[in-house]
């Protein structure tokens, strides 16, 4: 290794990569992932002495997450945040291309089957849309929140949007098309776009808000202050304003509210589902309403098809089970 490899190795601040990185992906939450992920391996690197970016050091950071209990899905991220640090790092010459190359082979962690995730029941979904109204006439929460709540919850149980995507919903992006409304034009994951079909409760829904809130163009989903009045521009809690539109954290924080007061929570009293789970429930329910598969891959807008599959194998393995063709018949212990 060269002079100034080897005082990079010592001396240099790769704190200052981590932009080079973040720069490299387009959606936020991956930014925000990534550079979760890219200073806690930067910590552990600082404490380990500074060996050097080496496909070893990576190993060893693979094998202390492991150790910890990290979660698969957590490690492979962090190892995916690391291989884009080095292949930056080599593309403006701060590391060997023969050390990147040997950081972007390390191995990530082989999932171990599927996760089943959560899902709602239909009964369960319906009781989660409904519960910002009842907790209205309980008189818990203002008017205009309980309408925006349930149209919000109403979106993202009956079109299986993203929280990101809920956010940025736009009234025009809601027309009628062939007699029946729908979501136009929605840009997902990697620019992907597609069309969702509305059910007319969700419509009803979003009808009420409308209604309620006066607005009717621009974004769907706005801020309220605390009386539950429209916001407007908003100071958020780093500093900075928000235009009063509601942001995805916003979007998570709503789902977690109302899952906590329809009583869907763990032993520990926490929530038993979250955001994403909804767009999860969607599509259980979807199938199980006897959807096919073309159209749930629609509605989420997944690219490729073996994807939607995934995503309801575990529903789809549960509902009948290799026991389910065990029969025993048990003796009864009468009192």
């Amino acid at each position: 290794m060269d002079g100034q490899h080897r005082a990079l190795a010592r001396t240099d601040d790769w704190y200052t990569i981590i932009d080079l990185v973040t720069q490299s992906v387009e959606s936020p939450h991956s930014k925000r992932a990534y550079s979760r992920a890219l200073i806690d391996f930067l910590d552990w690197y600082e404490a380990q002495g500074r060996p050097g970016l080496s496909k070893a050091t990576v190993n060893a950071y693979r094998e202390a997450l492991l150790a910890a209990g990290k979660s698969r899905a957590s490690i492979n991220q962090a190892l995916s945040a690391i291989r884009k640090l080095a292949a930056e790092a080599a593309d403006n010459d701060l590391l060997p291309p023969t050390l990147a190359y040997g950081v972007e082979r390390v191995k990530g962690v082989r999932q171990a089957g599927v996760r089943a995730g959560n899902w709602l029941t239909v009964e369960q979904a319906e009781q989660l849309v409904n519960t910002p109204v009842y907790r209205w006439q309980r008189e818990e929460i203002p008017l205009l929140k309980a309408l925006r709540d349930q149209a919000l919850l109403a979106v993202m149980v009956g079109t299986g949007l993203r929280r990101a995507e809920a956010a940025v919903l736009a009234w025009e992006q809601i027309q009628q098309r062939d007699g029946r409304w729908a979501i136009i034009d929605l840009v997902g994951k990697r620019g992907r776009v597609r069309s969702v079909g509305l059910p007319s409760w969700v419509k009803a829904a979003l009808d009420r808000w409308a209604a309620a809130s006066g607005v009717t163009a621009g974004r769907v989903f706005r801020a309220l202050n605390k009386d539950g009045q429209l916001a407007g521009r908003v100071k958020t809690k780093g500093g900075g304003h928000t235009d009063g539109n509601l942001t995805p954290q916003a979007v998570y924080n709503v789902v977690r509210e109302h899952v906590l007061a329809a009583g869907y929570t763990n032993q520990k009293g926490e929530p038993s589902f979250a955001a994403h789970d909804l767009r999860r429930t969607a599509a259980a329910l979807a199938l199980k309403g006897g959807a096919d598969l073309r159209q749930i891959q629609q509605m989420l807008g997944h690219a490729s098809i073996t994807t939607t599959e995934r995503y309801l194998e575990p529903l789809r393995s549960l509902q009948v089970t290799a026991g389910d063709f065990i029969q025993i018949e048990l003796a009864v212990a009468d009192a």
